[in-house]
């Protein structure tokens, strides 16, 4: 259910993504204090990556980000990167180290793949959730209403509609 959930997520983004000229994906957007959609969509972006590329080696620092200009200004390249992650989430569940500097003390926490694809979605939902302020200037933009919420949150108010 888990990789399911991602992929739908990716979905979501990328079917938001298509109907974003490149002017409203990569202008300065004063609700997300003056950051743009495209810089958080290279952000859930290359946290994805982060975990992919540095998989193999057992330890994911998620500072070790490339921060890719193109990925943030063009929908495009944005489309193609989150079409890979998509394609290379299938991998076992192994033992992963969390690395990371912290007030300049550097710590490392176990974790595991499984674990990190969660923080993954639940990180995308978080950023996607600020994406939907920004896209709601945007009149020609439609979106999904649950673009954005956890899926927790979509469950409970099923639950309180029945």
């Amino acid at each position: 259910m888990l990789i399911p959930s991602i992929n739908n997520s990716l979905k979501e983004l990328i079917d938001l993504l298509k109907q974003l000229s490149q002017k409203e994906y990569s202008s300065f957007c004063a609700e997300l204090s003056n950051a743009t959609i495209g810089e958080h969509t290279r952000h859930i972006i290359e946290m994805f990556q982060c975990l992919e590329n540095q998989y193999d080696s057992g330890v994911v620092n998620y500072d070790k980000r490339e921060r890719n200009i193109r990925i943030q200004t063009d929908t495009v390249s944005a489309i193609e990167n989150i079409l890979l992650i998509q394609q290379n989430l299938e991998k076992e569940n192994k033992k992963i180290d969390l690395l990371q500097v912290i007030d300049g003390e550097e710590i490392r926490i176990e974790s595991n793949y499984l674990r990190e694809l969660l923080y993954n979605l639940e990180h995308c939902i978080h950023h996607q959730a600020l994406i939907k302020v920004a896209v709601l200037q945007c009149k020609s933009v439609t979106i999904d209403p649950n673009f954005g919420v956890a899926r927790s949150t979509i469950e409970y108010k099923n639950q309180c509609a029945q």
